[in-house]
């Protein structure tokens, strides 16, 4: 028997379906229309399919303010970060409270088409907020090299929160095939007969230490969820286009196929280190894991984190309460003496037989057309990275 409790008790699914999605289709030609960015687009699907589980929609005033201080929602239920909609001021006042809006994904600025619409709205609060309190207690910085204080910065100066209903998916969605909400995960579990499943969160290649991680934590469980993030990174980040090329390749040779499900999670970065780590646990919880794996600077980004705090906050909640077990690792690496990928709980060697390649060396030795040595990238993805790199630059 299949054993995970989403977020809050309940999957939530915010996607209309037959004649109730026609109909808001219909009214939704008269309501005032917000463009939504590509990290509101991200939540939006998220919210809807349930993976943002217990949220029905965007956060009012009262569930903003209690994340983002006390990294509860105001029910008392664990929620890390803040998903609220911006808009610009001139935008919010023309919009009432208990106003419906649509929900749309904007043309490209090559596409001479009308936006496509994707959801509704009824619009239950909208309140100013402080970005710089906001960036302070998300992102332990307002530093605006920060990438999601930069966003936050750029973003309106008001929120709206209310309900949202999904009429449509975003045009051209990536990876169809590998496009599964948490209904279609956990029931894909549930076949397999997975009662333990172990979710990896990554939006970079995976490389031998990764791979020793997942494989030590695929010791004590049933399955593992390779879910790699396909939402909006940074642009010096590899595509997700890359790094999905490079994940099947590697699962084909090296992991056993009936033990692993390769489906990528739509969220957006936010590069908000420990308070991301809970969230991503959360949503992995709604897809169905029982298990998460927290490494090293999980979600960080620069020397904005410390190494290990993405682990350390996790002792902030009580595991009963968290509904998902995290598995720490240490920072692995291959070591010389040991022939073999370790890290320093079980390697008693000094440093100097420690092999570490930093992520920006790695990006440097792919962009001129280096394979990274085989002790830190299977062959395989090196080739298909460099392929992807060189095809981009």
């Amino acid at each position: 028997m299949f054993e995970s409790i989403p977020h809050g008790g309940k999957l939530v699914n915010r996607i209309l379906q037959g004649e109730e999605r026609e109909a808001a289709r219909a009214r939704a030609k008269d309501f005032k229309k917000i463009a939504l960015t590509d990290v509101g687009i991200s939540d939006l699907e998220m919210i809807a399919n349930g993976a943002m589980s217990p949220l029905k929609g965007f956060m009012g005033r009262d569930d903003y303010q209690s994340v983002i201080s006390n990294m509860r929602l105001k029910n008392g239920q664990i929620w890390s970060l803040p998903v609220a909609l911006p808009v610009a001021k001139e935008l919010a006042s023309s919009i009432k409270a208990g106003e419906q809006v649509a929900l749309v994904e904007a043309p490209s600025q090559n596409e001479q088409k009308a936006s496509h619409l994707l959801g509704i709205m009824r619009v239950d609060d909208k309140f100013e907020y402080d970005k710089l309190q906001e960036a302070r207690q998300v992102y332990r910085t307002t530093d605006e090299a920060h990438p999601g204080v930069a966003r936050l910065l750029r973003q309106g100066e008001v929120y709206l929160g209310g309900e949202i209903w999904l009429i449509d998916h975003p045009a051209g969605a990536t990876f169809p095939e590998h496009r599964r909400d948490p209904e279609g995960t956990r029931a894909i579990f549930k076949e397999r007969g997975w009662r333990t499943v172990v979710g990896f969160q990554t939006r970079n290649p995976i490389h031998r230490a990764h791979e020793y991680i997942q494989k030590c934590a695929m010791e004590i469980v049933d399955g593992l969820l390779l879910h790699p993030l396909v939402g909006e990174t940074k642009s010096d980040d590899i595509s997700a286009e890359v790094r999905m090329e490079s994940y099947q390749r590697l699962l084909k040779d090296y992991y056993p196929q009936d033990r692993v499900l390769l489906s990528v999670f739509p969220a957006a970065m936010r590069y908000a280190g420990p308070r991301e780590a809970i969230f991503h646990a959360i949503c992995r919880k709604n897809y169905g894991c029982t298990h998460f794996i927290v490494g090293r600077d999980h979600a960080g980004v620069g020397k904005y984190y410390g190494t290990y705090d993405a682990q350390q906050i996790f002792l902030q909640f009580q595991l009963d309460e968290l509904g998902i077990t995290p598995l720490f690792f240490e920072h692995s690496f291959y070591c010389k003496k040991c022939d073999t990928v370790i890290t320093s709980k079980t390697c008693p060697h000094d440093k100097s037989e420690h092999m570490f390649l930093s992520g920006t060396q790695v990006r440097e030795m792919l962009s001129r057309g280096e394979a990274p040595p085989a002790q830190f990238t299977r062959p395989e993805v090196a080739q298909v990275l460099i392929q992807g790199i060189t095809a981009n630059s």
